[in-house]
């Protein structure tokens, strides 16, 4: 006698677990939006109070969200994110830094 599967109810986006983890899942997102953001604007040498502002966010964001994680799937978008976030940092850091040229 066949049987009906069960219906997925809506799961989080990275969760792979088949339970919704929501908070986790906006985090991944913030992550990635300020890494790619920071990367970006990184390149541009007059941005780099943007490209480091974000990427310092980005990696508070990406440091809470490792710490609340559950699944794999998650931790390996939080890294992405992370990764991002870094260089960008690094990047907007080196070409003038959090308050270059603001103070003094």
């Amino acid at each position: 006698m066949t049987q009906a599967a069960p219906r997925q109810r809506n799961i989080g986006l990275f969760a792979g677990d088949g339970k919704p983890h929501t908070t986790v899942d906006v985090l991944v997102g913030v992550t990635l939006v300020l890494g790619v953001l920071a990367l970006v604007t990184a390149f541009f040498h007059s941005l780099h109070l943007l490209s480091s502002w974000a990427g310092l966010a980005g990696i508070v964001t990406g440091g809470w969200g490792q710490m609340i994680s559950v699944t794999t799937r998650e931790r390996v978008f939080l890294v992405l994110g992370l990764g991002a976030a870094g260089l960008g940092f690094l990047l907007g850091m080196a070409h003038g830094g959090l308050w270059g040229g603001v103070i003094g």
